[in-house]
């Protein structure tokens, strides 16, 4: 199932972020508690409206190893909508096994970074609507932006402003760009707005928001004052803050297209 990335409502993006077969969360993308079986998460979240899942191998990276197939094939036959999977993909022969597997679309983020013709490469293979780049930001008054890439879960600063980079992955041809900002993830008190509304307008690509939701109001402001064409969250979905149906009813009542 290919993912709408020039979809006219807003998607709404239940992350499993896993590790050691778990799906587990953390804050500032360490301090990790476990949160549930990735399977029934998200055979859970399709039943409660999700537009799509992200499934994201945490630790793939860092262990230098690819994402693990078997977990992506039980959670693609479980559920109806399109799964974007990352971790670990440094080749195009990974990402082929993961579409493969299951999967709609892919996120690169380290590699894309180390190889930015990975990014190219995959786009004319497989097509732009199956390549997203994730693009971790940490605040850093040494960049233009204030915000400087991060790789590898956020260990390693890249000396590069985010901003120019989401424009370079939009002329390389990805096909959206996944936003996360340390200083938000797992604080829930909102996605980081200049963040995301930079990455679109610098990028002209949709931009899925990422890190922060912790209230309704976070998702509305993350979709209107943060150009947002997909919100990603975690913990409050996690732990039962809030719904799937919650947020998109909450967002459908203030005016913003959302699939009911």
């Amino acid at each position: 199932m290919t993912v709408e990335t020039n979809a006219d409502y807003c998607h709404i993006m239940p992350c499993l972020d896993v590790k050691n077969g778990r799906v587990v969360k953390g804050v500032h993308f360490v301090d990790l508690v476990d949160a549930a079986d990735p399977v029934e998460a998200a055979s859970a979240y399709d039943a409660d409206g999700a537009d799509e899942l992200a499934l994201l191998d945490i630790a793939a990276t860092l262990e230098s190893r690819p994402t693990t197939l078997d977990l992506v094939t039980r959670v693609a036959r479980t559920i109806s909508v399109p799964l974007t999977v990352g971790g670990g993909i440094s080749a195009l022969e990974d990402i082929a096994a993961l579409l493969d597997a299951g999967a709609s679309a892919v996120s690169i983020s380290s590699a894309a970074v180390k190889n930015p013709e990975l990014v190219r490469q995959a786009a004319d293979r497989f097509g732009s609507a199956v390549v997203t780049v994730a693009v971790d930001a940490r605040r850093s008054n040494q960049q233009p932006s204030s915000y400087e890439l991060v790789t590898h879960g956020g260990t390693h600063g890249t000396g590069t402003d985010v901003f120019d980079w989401a424009r370079r992955v939009a002329e390389l041809g990805a096909g959206r760009i996944l936003a996360t900002s340390m200083e938000t993830d797992g604080v829930k008190r909102g996605y980081d707005i200049a963040l995301t509304a930079g990455c679109a307008e610098a990028s002209g690509l949709p931009i899925v928001a990422s890190g922060g939701a912790g209230e309704l109001q976070h998702f509305y402001d993350a979709a209107t004052a943060g150009h947002a064409s997909a919100l990603l969250a975690a913990s409050v979905f996690h732990f039962g803050t809030f719904t799937v149906a919650q947020v998109k009813q909450y967002l459908h009542d203030r005016g913003v297209p959302v699939r009911l």
